[in-house]
């Protein structure tokens, strides 16, 4: 018999069906040689810190840094979970094979060799790997099974990532609670800190800190009408700097050319290509979604998890907006599939469809592509799950329309001393823009664009024409950054905190991102969970407790976005066979104890050993109590 585990009830229900194992038994189904079954997400996990040893049981400094010999695995839940879990181990004591078709990432690899292991599973394993659960996908899956072994440097990366978050987390939030948190015995507040979530949390304080530090300045830019049009002055400054810095300045310029003619000294026409926006991630999906539909990220991963288990859409948790080749076969079939739906199809069908580097590359897709519709007919859908569809669908439409033709129009002028510039732009052919448009959106890719004066069509100039204007000084003050939305704060840790606009570069910096598509949305729910953070309208501000924590942590490691990005780099070269799990491990546990030495060896933080209600603060040559205003003699030497 052929047991197969898929990762849920109801996508295990499917394969049978797909399988034909028709018959219902208690916790599987079985028929035509095959028995189906399935976990229910986390079935085993780590054990806990007791569950090693006693004396790990106590919350203490002296016991850390807690580091197992060997990190072994339990079943994890409550009695169903326990049930279906012996139902699994009984049907793979009598299996001649296994198939995995638990969910086809990191994550899901994981899940199921744990359970394997812990079933004592000795017949051979093969892997099921799909991009989506269309009956096709399933059955041409399974005629390409692969030895569970191809995956094995999937599986140590996922391992590595569940250890990694057990070494760090379980030592940082023991040593930091112990030491700094407030309240004792059941009142102590436990301070939660995490691989991914605290430098997260770090990425929301800064920003915070940086609004509410934030000193306005005040500048004037010049600029002057002509012939209806609003040219900007072009004044040399240096970077980080303003041209006009007072009032007197500015008026100073505008006496000086307000009598002199402006004349046109260049007028320069660029006819240039705008390309389709790029197909979705799960992370750019989420950003759209939470701008459009202020969805928040873990509301949009649920609606696409959905979509994929109707067999909509296809595999959601990815990192890549490109296609392999194999795909564009498939493409007729797939717009042919949802035609009735979307009327921009129609000039599609029958044509050639053009085969794009910025579409297909296989260089830039590992074991999943983008999201993208699978032509099955999208029936029975909610309200927000059509929103989610649609924009999955109109971007994969708009990949195969011909590009945006617009000519780009620069004209310089000159008054007096002073250069003035303003810049157009006017679109000849809209190409792929038709497939976003509506009524009340003409031309435009989504709704949350703005026209800037650049986007703007320009009157004709002619170079060498010249007449009057009307020179203005606009007063102008600087605006503090915004604080982060979660379509902000998912790009953030998908660069590690690095302010990137342009797609092919993010799409470069995605590997030394914080997390994984997968895990961004659940973090930030931890976050909001743990009181952390909070929202305000579509803002994301950090508690008092939230600050308290990031200020109290001394570790850079554990805050630091980027040496985070780092590690998860590591981990995707676990994943490709490029670096060791054995010595990612070994530096796992250099980094645990350098956590825990830090947060020993510093007293900054503890409560004062005087007054007892102070806390320590660290000067520059001692320590002393923050209460020395009110008398308290604590002082010591560092």
């Amino acid at each position: 018999m052929i047991v197969c585990v898929a990762e849920k009830p109801s996508v295990g229900a499917y394969i049978a069906n797909v399988l034909g194992a028709k018959q219902r038994k208690d916790g599987y189904f079985e028929g035509n040689g095959y028995q189906v079954t399935w976990t229910f997400g986390h079935l085993c996990a780590l054990l806990d810190p007791q569950e090693y040893t006693e004396q790990w049981k106590a919350w203490s400094l002296s016991s850390l840094p807690m580091i197992p010999a060997r990190f072994s695995i339990k079943v994890s839940g409550d009695a169903g979970v326990h049930k279906q879990f012996n139902t699994i181990k009984a049907l793979i004591e009598q299996a001649d094979e296994v198939i995995n078709c638990g969910d086809a990432g990191q994550e899901g690899e994981l899940i199921q060799r744990w359970v394997y292991q812990q079933a004592g599973c000795r017949c051979p394993v093969k892997r099921l790997w799909v991009n989506s659960l269309t009956e096709e996908a399933i059955k041409d899956g399974f005629q390409k099974l692969k030895d569970q072994s191809e995956y094995q440097h999937l599986y140590e990366a996922g391992l590595m990532r569940a250890i990694g978050d057990w070494l760090l987390g379980m030592n940082a939030t023991r040593a930091y609670t112990i030491r700094y948190a407030r309240g004792s015995g059941k009142d102590r507040q436990v301070l939660s800190v995490g691989r991914v979530q605290t430098p997260t949390l770090a990425l929301v304080v800064k920003r915070q800190a940086d609004i509410e530090n934030f000193v306005p300045r005040t500048y004037w830019e010049l600029k002057t009408n002509y012939r209806d049009t609003l040219f900007s002055a072009q004044i040399p400054v240096e970077e980080g700097e303003y041209a006009i810095t007072s009032e007197e300045q500015g008026q100073a310029l505008v006496d000086s050319i307000k009598d002199l003619p402006l004349t046109i000294t260049s007028v320069e026409k660029k006819k240039g290509l705008e390309f389709a926006p790029k197909l979705y991630d799960l992370t750019s999906l989420q950003v759209d979604c939470n701008k459009k539909y202020a969805f928040s990220a873990e509301q949009t991963l649920q609606l696409i998890q959905s979509l994929y288990e109707k067999r909509i859409t296809t595999y959601p948790r990815v990192d890549t907006t490109y296609l392999s080749d194999d795909i564009y076969p498939k493409v007729p079939g797939t717009l042919n599939g949802i035609k009735d739906y979307f009327p921009q199809v129609a000039p599609l069908l029958g044509t050639k469809l053009p085969k794009s580097k910025k579409v297909f590359d296989n260089s830039k897709v590992t074991d999943h592509h983008a999201i993208i519709p699978t032509g099955v007919r999208p029936d029975n859908l909610t309200a927000d799950e059509k929103k989610v569809y649609e924009l999955v669908a109109l971007h994969f439409i708009a990949a195969f329309y011909p590009e945006c033709e617009v000519s780009k129009t620069t004209v310089l002028a000159k008054a007096g001393e002073i250069d003035f510039k303003v810049t157009g732009r006017e679109v000849l052919k809209p190409g792929w823009r038709v497939v976003f448009e509506t009524p009340n959106n003409p031309n435009n890719q989504n709704d949350s664009e703005e026209e800037s004066e650049e986007s703007k069509s320009l009157p004709s100039f002619v170079k060498g024409e010249s007449g009057p204007h009307e020179p203005v000084l606009k007063e102008k003050t600087t605006t503090p950054p915004a604080y982060y939305t979660e379509a902000t704060l998912l790009r953030a840790m998908e660069t590690a905190g690095k302010t990137v606009e342009n797609d092919e570069l993010r799409e470069a910096m995605k590997e030394n991102g914080i997390g994984r598509p997968s895990t961004r949305a659940a973090i930030i729910e931890k976050l909001y969970q743990r009181k952390y953070i909070v929202k305000q309208g579509k803002s994301i501000r950090a508690t008092d407790v939230g600050i308290d924590l990031i200020h109290t942590i001394i570790s850079p490691l554990l805050k630091s976005a980027e040496l985070t990005g780092l590690w998860e780099k590591k981990l995707r070269e676990i994943e490709r066979g490029e670096y060791t799990a054995q010595d990612f491990l070994t530096e796992l546990k250099e980094m645990t104890s350098g956590v825990v030495k830090d947060v020993k060896t510093n007293k900054a933080g503890m409560r004062c050993p005087v007054c007892r209600q102070g806390l320590i603060i660290r000067g520059n040559t001692r320590y002393g109590c923050s209460r020395w205003r009110e008398g308290c003699t604590y002082a010591e030497p560092f």
